[in-house]
């Protein structure tokens, strides 16, 4: 049985000439377009809910920054950093034509948007950053370290579920069998020996573990750019990335901002709780 799909696939090429993807959900011209940019070990599945639920609305396109996904994996591994991957969305943008789109950023995904928010301003008709923002707390960047990059394998779609339930049961403590399996497919995929293995190069941990890497610029100025335009901040509530006092500074400094934070779970939220959802619909609700 053939899947039908809403979306098409494109491509586009980088300045180091990779190959990149994206889905492009189809929706009116006369709005600006809504991008979707993933954290850092995820790929454009995470965003297909969210997408589903927009498209003939509102255009959506779901970016996988290189050497995630269908996205071609980088000659250097250095080059997996913020504003690489600041580049190639810009080199997409204007292939696609497009001057203004409303920005949806997960973690790493946020921390582009903010990249954008620092360089283009004029271009955001809207942003939401999810569970992310100008600090980033160590303990969290900590968790993150101790596990990207490690490459593991799963002989089955269970035993892959299985292991997310057991290393994440902190971050979705009301997740069942059946959620664990639908994040498995998010961030799984079958390779050429039948494995279930991890959808991302493994090599873009390296830039973590050159020294003084550590050190990243004051990125509050990039949440001062955003002043006029419409922000959504999602926030886990037991989240180690973004700290509550941090989400509520981001919003204190641009008026008519809007916090939301998702009860009971950690980094990051899927945008698919209803919190999240009604956010989202309020800050589109915004934009014309």
């Amino acid at each position: 049985m053939v899947e039908r799909r809403n979306y098409e696939d494109g491509y586009w090429w980088s300045s180091d000439e990779l190959r990149l993807h994206y889905r492009d959900y189809a929706g009116p011209a006369d709005k600006p377009p809504v991008f979707c940019f993933p954290g850092l070990t995820r790929n454009a599945r995470d965003y297909e809910q969210l997408a589903e639920r927009l498209a003939g609305d509102w255009r959506v396109i779901l970016v996988e920054f290189r050497g995630r996904g269908e996205s071609a994996y980088a000659k250097d591994p250095m080059s997996y950093v913020p504003p690489t991957y600041l580049q190639d969305v810009e080199i997409l943008l204007a292939e696609l034509k497009i001057d203004r789109f409303v920005s949806i950023g997960t973690s790493l995904g946020g921390l582009v948007t903010m990249l954008i928010a620092g360089t283009q301003p004029e271009r955001l008709a809207g942003v939401v950053l999810n569970d992310v923002g100008p600090e980033i707390d160590a303990a969290g960047l900590t968790r993150i370290r101790s596990y990207v990059g490690k490459g593991v394998w799963h002989p089955t779609w269970m035993h892959a579920a299985r292991a997310l339930a057991e290393n994440n049961a902190e971050v979705f403590p009301d997740y069942g069998i059946e959620d664990w399996l639908r994040m498995a497919k998010r961030l799984y995929r079958v390779n050429s020996q039948g494995r279930i293995v991890l959808d991302y190069d493994m090599k873009i941990a390296e830039p973590f573990r050159v020294p003084g890497n550590e050190a990243a610029p004051d990125m509050w100025p990039t949440i001062d750019a955003l002043q006029g335009k419409p922000l959504l901040v999602v926030r886990g509530e037991r989240s180690d990335i973004l700290s509550a006092p941090v989400a509520a500074k981001m919003v204190q400094r641009v008026k008519d901002a809007e916090l939301v934070t998702v009860p009971g779970i950690g980094h990051a939220p899927t945008l698919d709780e209803p919190e999240a959802v009604a956010g989202i619909e309020r800050l589109l609700a915004k934009i014309r």
